[in-house]
């Protein structure tokens, strides 16, 4: 049997970059596996008219290698859109165009098995042995890249209530209503809340939009708070105790999982627009918690709790949105070499700095399950090329792509000696 480098499972972005990055390495020898038929980024949300939230340079490939021919600016290029996507004079690519830059990679990625899904991993003692339903591979590291599952409050466990992952398949369905809730705090849940705010007066409903955030949070992105997205403040925060970097991980949300303020002023003109000839049918509630929920075959009873007056009320609703983010998981496949990797405390891969996960801390590696040890930095577009520039590191045993190791002008963490008077005093 033939053995490779690597195997790596799940082809999201992440993993579509590290396929995109070794394509044309002719010593690198790796497989990846993708029970999908085709790529497809979150085609739930793909509305009209939004963009990612990072800049073009944040693709595939740019950001390890910008000679890169899978790099947007060629795929730009090749399929005509590069002067108008100059003259547009914006950083940030629609959604849809990001994935069908994604998608013009993958065809082109010969290392990549469609419609093939894991069913278990095992190991050899030499190798690790990942079984599909097709054939099985043989592989001497994995990467894994299976993405995260839609997160349920543990309050929602009945009735028909839609995720923002599966947003436009249930839109047409949601507006038959006569109304709406939307429970979410970040970016889906205001792109949600705006298309549907546009249409309220075709359709009628009344739209509500409840999060617990204490407001509508903007998402931060001034040049300093950005530098937190760099190998500096990956070592630091991955060398913290985990009970702090939980409490980081709680606090910062609003550093990626808030709101552009572009489409927070958006929302507001489009009600103060429509206020003009009277009130409109919505209504905004922050600080409110959900505590539980009863389907009774027609309508949603929302037990709601406001936090900082400590009141509890209830609302009622025939549509219910959980634009409520996504969580990690650890595959049942992985089951037979559980004894294999390092857990921490709460069950969770623990992940050394180099994205390992195994006792070895060089054979099994993740894309995107490592927040709570890599911060915001893990699931950013934009650090995918560095985290494949060091996993590539690790399973070659060399730098085929330079890897920074200190961008950052601020320092995280206390100096390790004193600082010069004369700094001090500048």
């Amino acid at each position: 049997m033939h053995t490779y480098d690597f195997a790596a499972i799940g082809v999201g972005p992440f993993n579509l970059g590290l396929a995109a990055l070794t394509e044309d390495l002719a010593d690198v020898d790796g497989i990846f596996l993708e029970q999908r038929a085709e790529f497809d980024w979150h085609p739930g949300l793909m509305l009209d008219g939004v963009t990612i939230q990072v800049p073009f340079l944040a693709d595939l490939v740019t950001m390890a290698d910008p000679t890169n021919r899978f790099s947007f600016l060629n795929y730009l290029k090749q399929v005509g859109r590069l002067y108008p996507f100059y003259i547009r004079e914006s950083f940030f690519p629609l959604r849809a165009e990001y994935n069908e830059y994604c998608r013009w990679a993958a065809r082109q990625l010969t290392s990549i098995r469609w419609n093939t899904r894991v069913d278990t991993v095992t190991h050899d003692g030499e190798a690790y042995l990942v079984h599909t339903n097709g054939e099985t591979y043989r592989a001497r590291k994995l990467v894994l890249g299976i993405g995260t599952a839609p997160r349920i409050p543990a309050a929602v466990d009945q009735g028909p209530y839609v995720h923002s992952a599966d947003y436009l398949p249930n839109k047409a369905k949601l507006q038959g209503l006569d109304s709406i809730t939307i429970i979410g705090s970040g970016q889906s849940a205001a792109e949600i809340y705006l298309d549907l705010l546009n249409e309220i007066e075709t359709y009628g409903y009344h739209l509500s939009w409840i999060t617990r955030s204490p407001r509508y949070f903007p998402m931060e992105y001034t040049k300093l708070t950005l530098e937190m997205t760099s190998p500096d403040y990956i070592r630091y925060h991955q060398a913290l105790p985990m009970d702090v970097r939980d409490r980081l991980g709680r606090e910062q949300r609003n550093l990626y999982k808030g709101i552009s303020g572009d489409l927070v002023d958006a929302i507001y003109e489009t009600l103060y627009a429509k206020s003009l000839t009277g009130p409109v049918p919505t209504t905004l509630l922050t600080g409110t918690a959900l505590d539980g929920v009863i389907w009774d075959g027609e309508r949603w009873t929302l037990a709601l709790e406001h936090q900082q007056q400590g009141r509890s009320f209830t609302a009622t609703t025939q549509g219910l949105v959980l634009a409520t983010g996504y969580a990690p998981r650890v595959p049942s496949f992985l089951d037979p070499v559980r004894d294999r990797i390092n857990w921490d405390a709460r069950g969770r891969f623990d992940v050394t700095v180099d994205y390992a996960v195994d006792s070895a801390g060089d054979e099994v590696f993740v894309q995107n399950a490592a927040e709570h040890t890599h911060s915001v930095t893990d699931p950013d577009l934009g650090m995918g090329p560095y985290r494949n520039s060091v996993i590539l590191r690790a399973i070659t045993g060399r730098e085929i792509y330079r890897v920074e190791e200190s961008i950052a002008f601020q320092q995280f963490g206390a100096p390790t000696a004193d600082i010069p008077r004369q700094l001090v005093n500048q």
